[in-house]
């Protein structure tokens, strides 16, 4: 994928250039970035070309630990049992 497909909007490209950004910010950059990704299928083929742009030449940057943990399953929600579960 090229890295035009991979950040339409150059959000991530932005983000590696804001002095000083969070971690917080960068994960709400990287949530308006996911949301303009044209097909969600394409978001781990898309993360994979921001991380290989990226992660080599800001090594330390917040937004390296954002898209990494991008391309983790989601965890499987927990249900809880007995009496706490049933009730709203």
């Amino acid at each position: 994928m090229r890295l035009e497909e991979a950040d339409p909007k150059g959000l991530v490209r932005e983000s590696y250039r804001i002095e000083g950004i969070s971690l917080g910010e960068c994960r709400s950059i990287f949530m308006d970035w996911a949301l303009s990704v044209a097909d969600n299928r394409k978001i781990p083929d898309a993360l994979r070309t921001l991380i290989a742009e990226y992660c080599t030449t800001a090594p330390d940057h917040p937004m390296n630990e954002v898209l990494t943990a991008g391309l983790m399953p989601a965890a499987e929600p927990k249900r809880r049992g007995g009496r706490l579960g049933r009730s709203a």
